[in-house]
């Protein structure tokens, strides 16, 4: 009955017009920048992250959240149509919807993507509402010392889970760690790596390194292949599906959803992996694996049910825990820090209008993008055909905006080029920007529950070791670094690095 009478109080939150308003521009822009070239969800959500200081939390939080999930819908458009993924979780619907587009199926392929996409989106969302709080409450459990644990396994876990080279995602980390320290230091009041500049004395704007990592960075390296983007098919018809149809994705939407509901949970697994795990288990499985890669229409409902649920499920360890476990959810949890809340457990007690309304606003959410990715098929279908040369300087131009309206302060202007071009140097290198926003945003709060643990045990450095939750934890992390440092697993990850 608590859970109910939790739901109630996110649906009184969710459903006014404000929100629902908020919820329905969230997923249309999300379904557009999956559908954009060259656009994502960081790049976007990063680029937003000025505009919602003026909106209220709980209404800036739900359209970034229904940004993130609606991008997952808005990939599988041109995964289909064009066989150019807009999203990387769309990279696997593409093998066997462009195949179906090829063959008149384009319609089908279309509308079981959204139907798997709104199926899995809906599962997800009770699951996040059923499981967050007995977490939430475990985590009210954890002390200092736990929580400093916790977060070093969420910084392994970035390493562990990042593309390419092991040395570049470490130091990627490390990078964001000293980042993240620039500034004063708040027991001491005295300024850290700050170089005698005055604007660094309240360190880094976290809006400034996003938007300059994932904004302008990610600008600058899709203007070096603006792709030509030839549909299969102009007129999409054929939307709806017969008994057959049903008959075969249903067991591959609900393996799929489940799958995906699980990875989701994980440091780094979310919807990308989630889609891949989902396609190789269905080729495996299938009576008409045969058919895959040559228009198997299962091939477009498993990936896309895994992927969605997998993108909903990641908000867990974010509310619960205050733990990223995508660069999304970083940028989730720097809006929420810029809102004045602080991410963790606390989250539920403190505004528990924000962590239900969230959920519920899901709901909301997914029901929207059916209705926008069906019946307005024909807006995304023009929108692929944008060249990106005609969009990049609107977006420029709106970065910069956005980062001076923050402090009316030409030198913030300057930094964020500054990132933008290290954004740009880094995926040159093959080094992924992702683990150095973790470490930005967990560093600091990292220090400060080791401060906190160090005094309360009077220094003694055993009390991590001690408590049991944080032993645990610890040795987590000490086995995924040692098994990501064995030389096989190594030289796997760089050769699979080099052949994408």
């Amino acid at each position: 009955m608590e859970i109910l009478s939790n739901l109630g109080l996110g649906l009184e939150a969710a459903f006014t017009l404000t929100n629902l308003l908020f919820c329905l521009a969230g997923v249309f822009i999300g379904t557009a920048v999956g559908v954009l070239p060259g656009l994502g969800p960081i790049a976007t959500i990063a680029m937003l992250l000025p505009a919602t200081y003026h909106f209220p939390p709980v209404s800036a939080l739900i359209m970034l959240a229904g940004i993130y999930y609606g991008a997952q819908y808005g990939g599988s458009t041109t995964a289909i149509l064009v066989n150019l993924p807009g999203e990387s979780s769309s990279v696997v619907t593409a093998l066997d919807g462009y195949q179906m587009a090829r063959s008149g199926r384009a319609g089908k392929a279309l509308a079981t993507a959204a139907l798997a996409s709104f199926f899995a989106g809906t599962v997800a969302t009770v699951a996040l509402a059923c499981f967050a709080p007995p977490l939430a409450d475990l985590a009210l459990q954890f002390g200092p010392a736990d929580y400093f644990s916790l977060m070093v396994l969420g910084l392994v876990a970035a390493i562990v889970l990042a593309s390419g080279s092991l040395l570049n995602a470490m130091g990627m980390v490390v990078l964001g760690l000293l980042l993240g320290m620039i500034g004063t230091d708040v027991n001491s009041g005295l300024p850290r790596y700050t170089f005698d500049l005055p604007e660094l004395a309240d360190g880094i704007n976290f809006v400034i390194l996003a938007m300059g990592m994932f904004g302008i960075g990610e600008i600058v390296r899709n203007l070096e292949h603006d792709e030509d983007r030839h549909l299969v098919m102009k007129k999409v018809s054929g939307l709806m599906l017969n008994k057959e149809d049903f008959k075969r994705i249903l067991a591959p939407v609900l393996r799929g959803t489940a799958l995906g509901s699980a990875l989701g949970i994980l440091p780094g697994g979310g919807a990308m992996l989630a889609s891949f795990a989902a396609y190789s288990i269905e080729k495996k499985v299938s009576p008409n694996a045969r058919e895959f890669g040559k228009g198997a229409i299962e091939g477009v409902a498993a990936p896309e049910a895994a992927n969605n649920a997998g993108a909903q499920t990641s908000f867990i360890p974010m509310l619960t825990l205050g733990i990223p476990s995508n660069p999304v959810m970083a940028l989730m949890i720097g809006a929420m820090i810029t809102q004045g809340i602080v991410p963790g457990p606390s989250v539920m007690t403190d505004k528990p209008d924000l962590f239900w309304g969230l959920i519920v606003s899901m709901w909301f959410g997914n029901l929207f993008l059916v209705v926008l990715n069906l019946p307005m098929i024909g807006l995304w279908v023009k929108m692929i055909t944008v060249p990106y040369h005609r969009l990049f300087p609107a977006i420029l131009l709106f970065c910069a905006i956005g980062v001076f309206s923050l402090r009316n302060a030409e030198f913030d202007v300057w930094l964020m080029a500054l990132f933008g071009l290290f954004g740009y140097a880094c995926a040159k290198l093959g080094a992924e920007p992702a683990p150095m926003l973790l470490g930005f945003i967990i560093g600091p709060m990292l220090e400060e529950y080791l401060r906190r643990a160090m005094l309360l045990s009077q220094g003694d450095p055993m009390v991590f070791i001690n408590r049991p939750i944080s032993a645990t934890l610890l040795a987590l992390a000490a086995i995924a670094l040692a098994v990501v440092l064995s030389p096989a697993l190594r030289k796997k990850r760089e050769e699979a690095f080099h052949e994408e």
